[in-house]
Order: C-alpha cells, then sequence, then structure tokens
C-alpha cells in the first residue's frame, strides 16, 4: 500500500521531463519549416497570367490570383481547387480604389514578387492603323498597359518591401522598343513605351531599397489577347513562354534592376 504514492510520484516526474522535450522537438520542427514565397499575378484568368498562376503553384508558392470577374474564371478556379495554396482576387486594375483596397485587405503579408500580367492590345490592326485610327480606345489602353502597373507598385510597395525576393515585374513587350520594325499599333506600342520608362524610373529611385524592377518580353505568345496576331506571325506556346519569363524572373537581381529583358534572356533596346 505504501508503494503506491511513491511509484506515481516518479510517474509524474518522469512525464514533467518528458513533455518539455517533445514540445521543444514540435516547437523546433515548426520553426524550421519556412514560409512558402508569395506572389501576386494581376490578370491571372487566362492567357500567360493563367500559366503563370500554374507554374508558379507546382513551385510551392502561395498565389494571390486576380481577375476581373473571378466567378467565370473557371480555369482558375479549377487549378486553385488542386492548389490550396492559391487565392483568388477580385481586381479590375482601372479601378484605383479598388487596388487599395486589396492592398490594405493584404498589410503586413509580405510578397516576394509583384507580376504586373494584365495588359490589353486594343487589336492594332483594326484600331491602330494610319489612316483609320480610332482615337477612343486610347486612354483604356493607356490606362491598363501603363497607368495600372505603376499604381499597383505604389499600393503594394511596403508588401513588396518587407519581402525577401523584393521584385517587381511587368510583362511589357517588344513592339514597346524605339527600335521597332515595321509600322501600326501605336497605342498599344506607346503604352509599352510609356510602362518601360515608368519601370525603369522606379528601378532606379528604389534601388538603394533593395528593391528590384524587371521587364519582361515573353514573345508572341498564342493567347486570347494575341488573337489579331493569327495568322501574321508565329505564336510561341505559353508554356514554354511562361516558363522563359519565369526563370528571367529568377536570375534578375538588384545589380541588373531596371532591365528590359527578351524571353531568351537577352537585353532589348529601349
Amino acid at each position: 500500500m505504501n508503494r503506491l504514492p511513491g511509484l506515481l510520484l516518479t510517474t509524474i516526474l518522469s512525464l514533467c521531463l518528458i513533455a518539455p522535450l517533445q514540445l521543444g522537438a514540435q516547437t523546433d520542427g515548426a520553426e524550421s519549416v519556412a514560409a512558402p514565397p508569395t506572389i501576386l499575378i494581376t490578370g491571372a484568368n487566362r492567357g500567360l497570367g493563367l500559366e503563370f498562376a500554374r507554374q508558379y503553384a507546382d513551385r510551392g508558392y502561395r498565389i494571390i490570383a486576380t481577375a476581373r470577374r473571378p466567378d467565370s474564371a473557371d480555369e482558375l478556379q479549377a487549378l486553385a481547387a488542386n492548389y490550396p495554396l492559391i487565392a483568388i482576387e477580385a481586381l479590375d486594375v482601372t479601378d484605383f480604389e479598388q487596388i487599395d483596397l486589396l492592398a490594405e485587405k493584404y498589410r503586413g503579408q509580405p510578397i516576394d514578387i509583384l507580376l504586373n500580367n494584365a495588359g490589353i492590345t486594343g487589336d492594332p490592326f483594326k484600331t491602330q492603323v494610319f489612316g483609320k485610327i480610332d482615337y477612343s480606345v486610347y486612354d483604356q489602353i493607356m490606362h491598363v498597359n501603363a497607368l495600372a502597373p505603376l499604381k499597383m507598385a505604389e499600393a503594394f510597395y511596403d508588401h513588396v518591401l518587407s519581402s525577401q525576393q523584393k521584385k517587381i515585374i511587368t510583362v511589357s513587350s517588344s513592339m514597346g522598343s524605339i527600335a521597332t520594325t515595321f509600322g501600326t499599333g501605336y497605342f498599344y506600342r506607346s503604352s509599352k513605351s510609356a510602362l518601360n520608362m515608368m519601370m525603369a524610373t522606379l528601378a532606379k529611385e528604389k534601388r538603394k531599397k533593395g528593391i528590384i524592377v524587371g521587364l519582361v518580353n515573353p514573345g508572341a505568345v498564342a493567347t486570347d489577347m494575341m488573337a489579331a496576331m493569327k495568322g501574321r506571325m508565329e505564336l510561341r506556346d505559353p508554356v514554354v513562354a511562361a516558363a522563359d519569363v519565369i526563370r528571367n524572373i529568377d536570375n534578375l537581381t538588384v545589380e541588373t534592376t531596371g532591365s528590359f529583358v527578351e524571353y531568351d534572356g537577352t537585353p532589348l533596346p529601349w
């Protein structure tokens, strides 16, 4: 009868010694698992944006995928169903108040890569041919292609600054280069030229903060946006084009901030 208290005391002491060790092991394990990097992609519901989301999801990124109408973004919804780290957000990049609200929603969330992918062509072979120019489309093209990426950079600057990678990347086009080799596309081309200058300016201004700004050209890609180009030029596979862009994003550093890069990694003339 007298042995029971002693045995009970021994058991209690043993548990007290073991429990902290087990807790410490769990804590150490939790601390050793790094949070996944985060990327925000505009225009992620189709084309290159959707492919960027797919490939970054395969790499284990947390993805904030934006679309103007998420409810009708069936392919993006299906992708998110298979990847729990994809969050779909409604965003019209021409609505600057909506951009600010989304930035506020994610306040305190580091964003390693801000990928400004959303863009429009305005059908350069119909609306931007000299002698038949439709000037009514100019403001919309400039708003989406040039002003929106700058606004996104402003709104999400603190998110990017607090991240590990600190990258602001925008999909541009060789058609925005002043070394253009053929005509038409006045509005689309000028919007990309304006975009390039804005991002080059941002790169110089924020370099000392460690922010990496990059302009990437995927080439002419077989997407809905490039429907006007079908039959006029050879179009690239979106899977290959997205992989090329991602490789170039990986390779960008503070030393190469402000670069305008072709899909094969070579610099493009401004």
